[in-house]
């Protein structure tokens, strides 16, 4: 495994770490503290890594040759019947996490965009300017990918609260039935993805890079 592919793989199961800790830090803001009490408003990764998801799937990824890198990290716990807000708290929640990873995809984006003009935090083509592009492309993956609207992904929680209750119960059975298959609804989901929408994705996902990045 060459170095800017270990590197990648670090920085994704951080990403992946930064999110669920965001859905944790939006819970206990909202009045559930069940992140807080099992230990998990932390960055340490100890806590958060998936065996399956943080090291079997990314590796498989990689070494098959995938255009897509994707893993995800233990789902945080949280009770949505502690949220104050009942209507919208669970969509604040899940929006948490993929809003952390766009932000974090925007501070690097600009930093590679301007950081290097006149020598001002990175020289043209220096290994710290490549880490920064990395950080930005990753975590604008990850963002965008996890609004997909389908379940478990954060996408289909947000829809789901902002449905009429008379429409969300439907998505609710549905979200129940695919979460009950555990980690194989995931996969078979990224199977679909990666045979069907990967391609397209992976062409906004470029597109918005290098805007952000002046890549472009």
């Amino acid at each position: 495994m060459t170095p800017e592919i270990t590197l990648s793989l670090i920085i994704l199961i951080l990403s992946v770490i930064a999110h669920e800790v965001a859905h944790g830090y939006a819970a206990n803001a909202l009045g559930d503290p069940t992140a807080r009490l099992a230990g998990r408003l932390t960055l340490n990764p100890l806590p958060h890594i998936d065996f399956l998801g943080s090291v079997i799937l990314p590796a498989l990824l990689v070494f098959s040759g995938s255009p897509i890198l994707f893993g995800w990290a233990k789902p945080v716990p949280y009770n949505p019947y502690n949220l104050r807000n009942q209507r919208w708290g669970e969509a604040f929640v899940a929006v948490a996490g993929s809003a952390t990873n766009l932000l974090l995809a925007v501070i690097f984006g600009l930093l590679v965009r301007y950081g290097s003009a006149g020598g001002m935090f990175f020289v043209p083509g220096s290994p710290a300017l490549s880490l920064a592009a990395t950080i930005a492309f990753v975590n604008l993956f990850l963002g965008l990918f996890n609004l997909i609207p389908f379940p478990p992904l954060d996408g289909f929680t947000v829809l789901r609260c902002a449905l009429p209750w008379s429409l969300s119960r439907g998505l609710l059975s549905f979200e129940s039935s695919v979460r009950g298959l555990g980690a194989i609804s995931l996969i078979l989901f990224i199977l679909i993805f990666a045979s069907v929408l990967a391609r397209p994705f992976y062409g906004l996902v470029l597109l918005l890079f290098g805007l952000l990045t002046g890549a472009a």
